[in-house]
């Protein structure tokens, strides 16, 4: 039987040098998703302009469904991409923009209580409307999926605390650990001593830490699980660790084991970093390709 996911927060355009493409973290979740067999939902909003029928255009010729992505008056986003000498990116993200203003509806509301699963992040959070929505559809999903995904400086102590508590599964990356550890006081010294005392404080039942070149890892039930990752070309970080979200997310409504899910996120994960933009073509056939 298929599985639903609901996702909700960004869509945009990623505004390199040379380029655009259309990106988000949450699309990107969503899309992935979609590109692997889930029935996936997405919540967002574009503005009434050019930039925003080009992305909802192109999310229809993917053959995803667009009729959760809201027109506002505000500008649709753009986010200014810089990748440094190990193509890795950083963003300049402009405000306000439409999905700030995402409205809470009947059919949003919908959408949450029929999925098997719910994923939101911070960065949606950082304005009043759209936080409120997320709020109040937390109290509506069945398994609550949070991308941490801090974007400087739109997140504050406070917020990511009450984001923590909802949460069933975290998804956090090794910069993003970092701060989590500073913020919240924990004492750990290794990742597997602070991801406890994360899990513990916040009741979280499983927690990816992606590690970039060095692969990822996963707490659950008390254990830790070690991936080391596939060595790739990379082209450019951008969209990397949404493709393994969106990966973990799929096969762990599938039932399969951590080690298996873990892979093959790392699998997914590495093949976005070697291809440019954050949603380059493949299919489900990209678990059995082999990297290297």
């Amino acid at each position: 039987m298929s599985k639903t996911v609901t996702s909700i927060g960004e869509i945009l355009w990623d505004v390199f040098p040379d380029r655009r493409n259309a990106g988000g973290s949450s699309m990107n979740v969503a899309l992935n998703l979609h590109k692997q067999g889930i029935t996936s939902n997405f919540i967002s909003a574009v503005g009434k302009d050019e930039l925003g029928k080009e992305l909802t255009d192109f999310l229809n010729h993917q053959n995803f469904k667009t009729d959760l992505i809201q027109v506002n008056e505000l500008p649709t986003s753009t986010v200014e991409v810089k990748l440094d000498s190990l193509q890795q990116a950083t963003y300049t993200i402009v405000e306000p923009v439409a999905w700030d203003a995402i409205k809470l509806t009947d059919e949003v509301i919908l959408a949450v209580k029929n999925a098997d699963a719910f994923v939101y992040c911070s960065l949606t959070c950082r304005n009043a409307e759209s936080r409120k929505t997320i709020f109040s559809l937390l109290e509506n999903a069945k398994t609550k999926i949070f991308d941490i995904n801090l974007r400087a400086p739109f997140y504050q102590k406070e917020l990511i605390g009450e984001l923590l508590a909802k949460a069933d599964i975290l998804k956090i990356n090794e910069d993003e650990i970092v701060w989590v550890k500073e913020t919240f006081g924990f004492t750990g010294s290794t990742n597997e001593q602070i991801l406890k005392q994360l899990s513990s404080k916040y009741n979280i039942e499983i927690i990816c830490l992606t590690l970039g070149d060095k692969g990822a890892c996963v707490l659950k039930d008390g254990k830790l699980f070690k991936h080391a990752g596939y060595k790739v070309q990379v082209a450019d970080t951008v969209g990397a660790g949404d493709a393994f979200l969106a990966t973990f997310v799929a096969c762990y409504l599938q039932g399969y084991s951590i080690e298996t899910i873990l892979d093959n996120a790392c699998k997914v994960g590495a093949f976005v970093a070697s291809q440019a933009g954050a949603n380059p073509e493949y299919n489900k056939k990209i678990y059995h390709m082999a990297l290297g």
